[in-house]
């Protein structure tokens, strides 16, 4: 049965934490640096948030349960991140010059979903796939899989062993729930999160792993909500809705929403909200994407369900 409250929690959490990343951006935060090239070390510091705010753009063009101001503000979104990677030519120049990352593949990927093509990056990325060097790169399992799913969403010839790549996730294992921690709660998220291409393929998640996380994610939500951990508690909400059936009730979302600040900012734990206006944003960005994500995925699986019956 569908939670109306739910629902309507989702879509107002999503919508504020998209309106808080459109204000941050266009105002001029989150950009690349000036003097950034293409043999930057620190990802994290260099693309990876451009990365993250076009994913959630993207989800929300893809799904189509927006509405009008979120779906706009969801493009110029996507515009300004795609201007900020040159249109694409800053990925085509790392990848070319280093041939085995796969960041360029993962960051493209959003992109490409939404419809923003490169040719020429798609034409190097299919010839890199055949060389040994490129499979041989030594990744975290969860990571392995988001490579695949990003092939998969760009379009490029690939055949992955999904099953045998589930398996070698920390989620593949299902060790003892209560051996879960900080680290490996994201190494859970994010192999739901690819094996079911954020909520559009369910089955996507083997069933034996599936009935793992509905049997413990209530109980995990439930420890990261107490102490406050809120990025990993929209994390854990974005899970709870590309399972299918949803496991978890209204607490994570009502926890959420009374931590929410009246711009849209999403606090990522519990520790107060201070700084300039770049610093905060740098901090807390990361949560406002997940937000979007989590609001998106949550409507969009209640319009499949809505469907289906």
């Amino acid at each position: 049965m569908i939670d109306t409250h739910v629902l309507g929690t989702a879509q107002r959490l999503g919508s504020r934490a998209l309106s808080w990343l459109h204000a941050a951006h266009r105002d001029g935060l989150g950009r690349i640096p000036a003097n950034t090239l293409i043999d930057f070390a620190d990802v994290d510091n260099a693309y990876k948030p451009l990365g993250e705010v076009a994913l959630a753009a993207s989800l929300v063009l893809r799904d189509g349960v927006s509405g009008p101001a979120d779906t706009r503000a969801a493009r110029e979104l996507l515009d300004g991140c795609w201007a900020q990677l040159r249109e694409g030519d800053l990925l085509y120049e790392r990848q070319l010059h280093h041939f085995t990352m796969t960041d360029p593949l993962e960051t493209y990927g959003h992109f490409a979903r939404a419809g923003y093509r490169h040719p020429p990056l798609e034409e190097l990325l299919d010839s890199l796939a055949r060389l040994r060097a490129a499979h041989a790169e030594e990744i975290r399992p969860n990571r392995r899989l988001g490579v695949a799913n990003a092939r998969r969403v760009v379009g490029l010839d690939h055949h992955p062993d999904w099953e045998a790549l589930a398996r070698g996730t920390w989620l593949g294992a299902r060790p003892e729930p209560w051996a879960v921690n900080w680290m490996t709660g994201y190494d859970v998220t994010h192999t739901v999160f690819h094996l079911t291409d954020w909520g559009a393929r369910p089955d996507g998640l083997p069933e034996p792993m599936r009935d793992y996380v509905r049997d413990w994610l209530p109980v995990w939500l439930d420890a990261w909500a107490e102490i406050g951990q809120w990025d990993l508690v929209a994390e854990l909400l974005v899970v709870d809705a590309c399972i299918g059936e949803p496991a978890t009730g209204r607490q994570g979302w009502d926890a959420l929403a009374a931590v929410q600040h009246e711009d849209g900012l999403l606090p990522r734990d519990g520790e107060p909200v201070d700084g300039d206006r770049e610093r905060v944003f740098l901090d807390h960005q990361h949560t406002a994407v997940v937000a979007v994500v989590a609001g998106d995925v949550t409507l969009a699986r209640s319009l499949r369900a809505t469907a289906a019956g």
